[in-house]
């Protein structure tokens, strides 16, 4: 079974004693500019990728580059959304929607404003039964306990982590549009606005290999890559009593920093690029807790443990 769980989550208690002990922490809560630079770069770099191959599907480069450049920089772009979606981008509100549906587009599927929904009750419920889209469902957890089940687990997460909170989990803090008016008017729309008539133009002007340079992109990113490691690393439980783990290594160069996993779940309003700092104003909160090491080998030790698995989250309940 699950490892069940009656206290809270361990962020919030932990963000107020921080806060009562170093006060100048307030300062770092702010928006970081810098981040718009790296997400329209990224997103250059997937498009000018999928122009070069866009005759090359059945060649050995199309394959290598979806994998290591394709793999690396959507993973990135993902992460980027995660930033974007705390609006640490920009001041105003607005700026950071569209910046994130810009970074969406090298993703084919319109999932940025999807993914803000259930995202902000993995913050707030995190662990929490019914609503944290993060953990996976009872199904998962029985089809993918074995050996060959973590395997297949782990090359297909990203549809997992894509479908998931749409079919299990009921949304908290953001309320979805339940009529056709509503959705017309929402940020649903803007992201479908957006995605639909660029991929269209894609389509039209190269034809299907520059989609399919995207598709594989997205699903080498977030199958057994070293970026896709943070999946497994961030809360799957691999010592007792600790459910969020940090990873301080050379790969959150690429990720925004999303291996400070510890420091942004205390404090979520913080960006990227002053994480580190966080860590550095307060190191008695965070050099004790067990780290993870490597993303990559993470995944080769979730699939080939005996005992970790799809059970190894921690819940609570509602």
């Amino acid at each position: 079974d699950w490892l069940w769980s009656r206290t809270d989550e361990p962020h919030a208690a932990r963000r107020r004693a921080m806060l009562a002990k170093y006060p100048q922490i307030r300062a770092l809560m702010r928006h970081e500019p810098v981040t718009k630079y790296y997400v329209l770069g990224l997103v250059a770099v997937q498009f000018a990728a999928a122009f070069f191959l866009r005759n090359s599907w059945n060649t050995w480069q199309f394959w290598i580059t979806a994998y290591v450049v394709g793999g690396t920089a959507t993973s990135a772009l993902v992460l980027s959304i995660h930033e974007v979606t705390h609006f640490l981008a920009f001041k105003q509100f607005l700026p950071n929607k569209i910046l994130a549906c810009i970074g969406n587009l090298p993703i084919v599927f319109p999932f940025c404003v999807e993914f803000k929904k259930y995202h902000m009750d993995h913050h707030r419920f995190q662990g929490v039964d019914g609503i944290d889209g993060d953990v996976p469902t009872k199904l998962e957890a029985i089809l993918f306990n074995s050996f060959v089940g973590k395997l297949f687990f782990c090359t297909t997460q990203i549809l997992f982590y894509a479908l998931r909170p749409t079919f299990s989990v009921t949304p908290v803090t953001y309320k979805m549009p339940k009529t056709l008016s509503e959705f017309v008017v929402s940020w649903h729309a803007m992201n479908f606005a957006i995605q639909v008539p660029v991929m269209a133009l894609v389509y039209y002007n190269f034809g299907i290999t520059p989609i399919l340079y995207f598709l594989f992109s997205v699903f080498f990113g977030g199958s057994i890559h070293p970026m896709a490691g943070h999946f497994i690393a961030e809360h799957y439980v691999m010592d007792a009593g600790q459910e969020t783990y940090s990873y301080y290594g050379p790969l959150n160069a690429l990720a925004f920093n999303v291996g400070y996993h510890n420091e942004h779940h205390d404090f979520p309003n913080i960006p990227w690029t002053l994480l580190p700092e966080l860590r550095k104003i307060a190191p008695e909160f965070y050099e004790n807790l067990p780290q993870t090491k490597s993303w990559f080998g993470t995944i080769f030790k979730f699939i080939g443990t005996p005992g970790l698995g799809p059970y190894s989250r921690v819940k609570r309940m509602p």
